[in-house]
C-alpha cells in the first residue's frame, strides 16, 4: 500500500525534474574563473541580436537574476561583459505509418486500403548563446548554449525564457576537474 503512495510523488519528481533545453558549454581552460566578481551586458553585441525588444528585455532580466542569485554584482566597471544571440529555425517532423497488403507493406489491415497516413507537425526551436567576455582583456572566456521549443504564447514566454537562461548559466562558472 505505502508502494502506491510514493509512486505518484515519484512520478511527480521525476516529470518535474525533466526539462525541455538541451544545454552544452565551452570555457577557455587557462583561465581562472575565482577573480571574477562583477558583471555589466555588453551593449553593442545585445542590440545585434534579431529578436523583439520585450524579449531582449526578458532574457537580460533573466541573466541579471541567475548571475546575481550566484553572488555576482552588477557594476559600472564590471569584470565580465556579458552578451547574448539568438538563432531560431523551423522544425517539421513528418511520420508517416503505411499498413496493407504486398511486397514492403507488411500484414495487416488497413482502412485506406494501400495507403497510410501523414502526418506533419511543424514547432519553432531556437538556440539561446549567452557570451561571458573578460571585460579588461576583451576576449571571450566561456560560451554557453541551450536549445529547445519556442512559445509564442505571452504567458509563457518569461518561464520558457528563464528556463534557458537558467539551465545555461548552471554550467557558469565552469568546475575544474
Amino acid at each position: 500500500m505505502k508502494t502506491f503512495k510514493i509512486l505518484p510523488l515519484l512520478l511527480l519528481f521525476v516529470l518535474a525534474s525533466c526539462s525541455t533545453v538541451k544545454v552544452n558549454s565551452d570555457y577557455d581552460k587557462n583561465v581562472d574563473f575565482s577573480p571574477y566578481k562583477t558583471f555589466a551586458f555588453h551593449k553593442t553585441g545585445i542590440d545585434k541580436s534579431e529578436i523583439s525588444d520585450l524579449d531582449k528585455k526578458r532574457i537580460l532580466r533573466s541573466i541579471d537574476q541567475t548571475m546575481t542569485s550566484k553572488g555576482f554584482t552588477k557594476n559600472d566597471n564590471p569584470d565580465l561583459l556579458i552578451s547574448f544571440f539568438t538563432k531560431e529555425r523551423e522544425q517539421v517532423n513528418v511520420n508517416q505509418y503505411n499498413a496493407g497488403w504486398g511486397y514492403g507493406w507488411g500484414w495487416g489491415w488497413n482502412p485506406y486500403l494501400w495507403g497510410g497516413n501523414t502526418y506533419v507537425s511543424r514547432y519553432p526551436e531556437g538556440t539561446l548563446y549567452i557570451d561571458i567576455i573578460d571585460a579588461k582583456k576583451k576576449e571571450l572566456i566561456w560560451q554557453g548554449e541551450g536549445e529547445g521549443i519556442l512559445t509564442k504564447d505571452t504567458e509563457r514566454k518569461d518561464e520558457k525564457i528563464n528556463e534557458f537562461v537558467t539551465k545555461i548559466l548552471e554550467q557558469y562558472p565552469p568546475k575544474k576537474k
